[in-house]
This record gives C-alpha cells, structure tokens and sequence, in this order.
C-alpha cells in the first residue's frame, strides 16, 4: 500500500512558520512511530498571486483533489489588501472548500486545564471545556444566489440569500451525529426557525435524521438563544451542529471561551474518496497576523493539533492523535509559552520554533 499523501499549503504570514513545526512532527510520527506519509507541498493565497497572479493556480487545485488531506497554514495580509475581490488571497481557500466540496466544518473548542485562566469567563465555567462546533460550510447565505448590489429606484440595495435543500442539511447533520456518536451522543443543533423557513426546514430535517440515531440525545435552540448560553454555561453542550453563517458566529464565539485563537485548529471534511478516506482540509482557526510574521513569535499549537485532527479523522490514527494532544498538554502543564499565552510580565517567552521542540521532548518522552 502506498504512504498516504499531504498537501502542504503554508501560505502567507505566519502560515510558514507554523507549517514548519507541524513537518517536524509529521517526520517525528514516521521515524518514531512508523507512521509514514508523502509530503508535497504548494502555494496559496498571497503567496500564489505572487507566482501565478491568481490565490490558486489550478495545479494545486488539482493536487489537492488527489491529496488524502490538505494541511493549510494562514491566507492573507495587507499587501494585498487593494487586489480585486476575484483574487484576494482568501479566495483561494473558499476554493478550495467550494471545489473540494468540503461541507463538514468541525471547530473543537477545548480549554486546557493550564490555560483555563486566559478566558474571559471565570475559570470554573471554563475549565475543562471540551465542545465541537460542526458548521455547515459551503451552502447557505455565503453561497446562495441571487446576490449583490442594484439599483432599486433611487438608491441601492444589498441581496444576499439564505438557501438550504434537504440533502445539502442531510449529508451536514449526519456527519454531526456520526460525531456525537463518537464523543458523548449529545447534538444541539441551532438556527432561527422562529423566523427563517430555511430554520424550518433545517430543524425538521435534523430531527429526521436523528431518528436513524437513537443513542444521540438531540434537542434543539435557536441559535441567539446558542450564542447567550455559550457565554453563561458552556459545559452543558458537546456536539453543536449548525448552518454556515451562524456557525461562523457561534464558533468564534465559542473559541474565546478558550482564551486564545492561537491554540485552535479546525477540519473540514467531505465526502469519502475511493480508498474510504474523506476530502479533507485541516487549518488552525487563527490568521495570517502579519504584524509578527517572521519574528519567531507565532503559536504553532493551533496549527499542531490542527494535524492532530488528521490523525484522528483522515488517518484513523486516533490513539496517535491523542499521543499529540497529551505531548500539547503536557507542554503547556510544563508552563512553556508563546508571547500570546503569557499571563504575566517577567516571563520569558518561547520562539515557534522552540514550542515545537517541546511538542516533540514531550513526544518522546511519551514513548
């Protein structure tokens, strides 16, 4: 059987940065651990419209439709801030979810014992936080037509559209489900049925789909009532399923109860290819932060657990997986920390490149 392949795509800003201690530990979990893998890697985002004049050229596309999973660092930065909006950098990632037809967003929102004081919440409500967000990720009003700016007599108007059929809410909350059968068979699922049909819709098929699923306890909240009770009680959800749009809101939200961007990835899966594994793109949750690309100052944490979910999800690697996120763990128990992690003045923070090396001591050390 052939390696199992990766595309790499670091990006722009600290995408590259934070790509190089994930290729330390994707060559740690080969020669320690056998786990062997074909790594290529491309351009995105800024960095391809310096090449090619475009965020994707089409041989990577290609790439990544044959890849066993995308590994993606950051998209963007003020450079190309006054580009036309057809070849912004960050086109070239919605390209690759649009084309890749990757309608399964998972943003796990996980508050490490050590870090439970970063939150802006109290600590008791936080710690020991362990939810997963699975946001719809290529339909919905970021994708619905009829779209744009008219004329509508004498001023102009902004058309966007909310728009969902059944199977495109279907494939979305069987993938949750099939989650939440794996964690502890509880799904929430939002949206606003109280005043969208689209809410509607979504919620009697949801309910459906439960039906083939009777160990998961489903219930349902309006997804305003979701964001409020996020911030008042956390805990009380594992698995939240729930459209494109309101799903970027809540998951955001949800990342702040955390304390820091920088310590969260994200997958986004589709479809099963013809060896069984789902299309599949893994980034961390954080952006390009140009204002401390190339300073050795970046967290590459986010972008580490990030491969942790293609352990666990591409690979099927999930006692490797969690090898990873206890190294994580452990790590930051051990008190080492990035310039963003620090709680207070007199502590000397690590570079990147340091915090992948402790990654890897506590790899090690695991064995």
């Amino acid at each position: 059987m052939p390696n199992p392949s990766i595309l790499i795509l670091p990006g722009d800003g600290i995408g590259p940065e934070v790509m190089a201690e994930v290729r330390k530990i994707i060559s740690w979990f080969g020669d320690k651990r056998g786990l062997q893998f074909d790594v290529s890697e491309d351009l995105v985002g800024g960095a391809a419209y310096d090449k090619h004049g475009k965020p994707l050229a089409d041989e990577t596309m290609a790439k990544a439709q044959e890849a066993d999973a995308v590994l993606l660092g950051a998209v963007g930065g003020p450079a190309y801030d006054d580009l036309d909006f057809s070849v912004k950098p960050e086109r070239g990632l919605l390209r690759l979810r649009k084309e890749m037809d990757l309608y399964s967003n998972l943003r796990p929102a996980q508050c490490f014992d050590a870090l439970a004081d970063f939150s802006s919440l109290k600590k008791d409500i936080v710690a020991g936080l362990d939810i997963m967000i699975v946001r719809e990720l290529t339909s919905g009003v970021y994708f619905g037509e009829p779209r744009g700016i008219f004329e509508e007599g004498n001023e102009r108007v902004g058309i966007n559209t909310q728009r969902y059929t059944e199977s495109e809410i279907e494939r979305a909350a069987r993938s949750a489900f099939e989650l939440a059968m794996r964690r502890g068979k509880k799904l929430c699922s939002m949206e606003k049925a109280n005043v969208m049909e689209s809410g509607i819709l979504w919620r009697e098929v949801v309910t459906r789909v439960g039906k083939d699923y009777p160990e998961v306890e489903l219930s349902h909240m309006y997804a305003d009532n979701g964001a409020m009770q996020l911030v008042r009680a956390p805990k009380q959800f594992d698995v939240i399923l729930t459209d494109n749009l309101f799903g970027d809101i809540l998951s955001d939200c949800a990342a702040m109860l955390t304390g820091s961007l920088g310590m969260l990835p994200s997958a986004s899966l589709g479809a099963p290819m013809a060896n069984g594994r789902p299309k599949a793109l893994y980034e961390p949750v954080h952006g390009s932060a140009p204002d401390i690309a190339g300073q050795g100052k970046a967290n590459p944490i986010a972008c580490i657990l990030s491969f942790a979910m293609a352990l666990r999800y591409s690979f099927d690697q999930g006692a490797e997986a969690g090898r990873l996120e206890t190294a994580v763990e452990k790590v930051l128990a051990d008190g080492v920390r990035t310039a963003d992690l620090l709680a207070s003045e007199g502590v000397e923070p690590v570079s990147t490149s340091r915090m992948g090396d402790a990654v890897i001591a506590a790899l090690d050390a695991s064995l």
